[in-house]
């Protein structure tokens, strides 16, 4: 049984652990198999589904295959940019952008509207929030978030403006630890993204700068620890993190949806297994401590 978290001040709930439907999107995957995962995803007790503009097929398969349980989770996508014949970054982009979805989705209104991952300069451009929270005003989103980390999130939690936070948290990365926390306190609903860091413990990476970084952090981090389920052991130290709502995570397989639910629904690390992931950080100094 996953647990269920309060997203922020918002009066809405989230599962612990929440599914990331990028890789739904991928025209690789099979409709077919895309469905499964999708269904498998509410049938395991997950009752939040995060996707984006960018994610492929994701919103479009959203739509197609859970129009019928629409009342069975909470519906998160992300807005800004790749509006045909319209700016990005631009309000008229960000209206387009969720009216877009909405009819992708197929639904009049979407839990929540994430800007996604712009910098603190196109967060100020006149108009670009005001869009977002007219939506809100009109009924078309319940949440108006931000997902991205640093400065620019710095900036978005800093205006007041967003009820909820997507933000980068794992073994390899507490750069927003603190910040997390803070904004849980102060009422904004706090849902992670990258909690399994690019999988650092497999033996070949995927090229992607980010993720070396962390295969990086990982195998000095590694000797702290010990041998672990290392998805089970990321899982949980990212959804048990203080002041997350959500941890998301995607997959391919509905075993890899099973092993996840099961290890958060195992509840939080056991304190010495934090404290040893926390001791690392420290011990390692200033090269941990920034964003990657």
């Amino acid at each position: 049984m996953l647990p269920l978290r309060p997203l922020g001040a918002s009066g809405l709930t989230v599962t612990a652990l929440g599914f990331g439907a990028m890789q739904v999107g991928d025209p690789a995957l099979s409709e077919r198999d895309a469905a499964r995962m999708l269904h498998h995803a509410l049938d395991l007790g997950i009752a939040l589904v995060d996707t984006a503009r960018s994610y492929g097929l994701s919103e479009e398969r959203i739509g197609r295959h859970l129009a019928s349980r629409r009342d069975r989770f909470l519906l998160s996508t992300k807005v800004g940019y790749g509006v045909e014949g319209v700016e990005d970054w631009t309000a008229e982009c960000v209206r387009r952008g969720i009216d877009d979805a909405r009819r992708r989705l197929g639904t009049d209104v979407i839990d929540l509207v994430h800007l996604h991952s712009c910098d603190a300069a196109t967060l100020a451009r006149p108009g670009l929030v005001d869009a977002l929270l007219e939506a809100a005003a009109r009924g078309a989103v319940r949440v108006p978030a931000y997902s991205g980390d640093g400065a620019a999130a710095s900036a978005a939690l800093g205006s007041g403006r967003f009820g909820a936070w997507q933000v980068s948290l794992s073994l390899c990365d507490l750069a927003a630890r603190e910040s997390v926390e803070a904004a849980a306190r102060a009422g904004t609903g706090v849902l992670v993204k990258r909690p399994l860091a690019g999988l650092p413990w497999r033996e070949a990476g995927d090229g992607d700068a980010t993720h070396e970084e962390y295969r990086r952090r990982f195998a000095r981090l590694r000797p702290w620890i010990g041998e672990q389920d290392w998805p089970g052991f990321a899982l949980r130290f990212a959804a048990f993190a203080p002041g997350v709502a959500s941890c998301l995570v995607g997959g391919r397989s509905p075993a890899q949806l099973e092993a996840n639910v099961r290890a958060v629904g195992r509840g939080a690390l056991a304190a010495e297994d934090q404290s040893r992931v926390l001791a690392a950080f420290a011990a390692e100094g200033a090269g941990w401590e920034g964003r990657v």
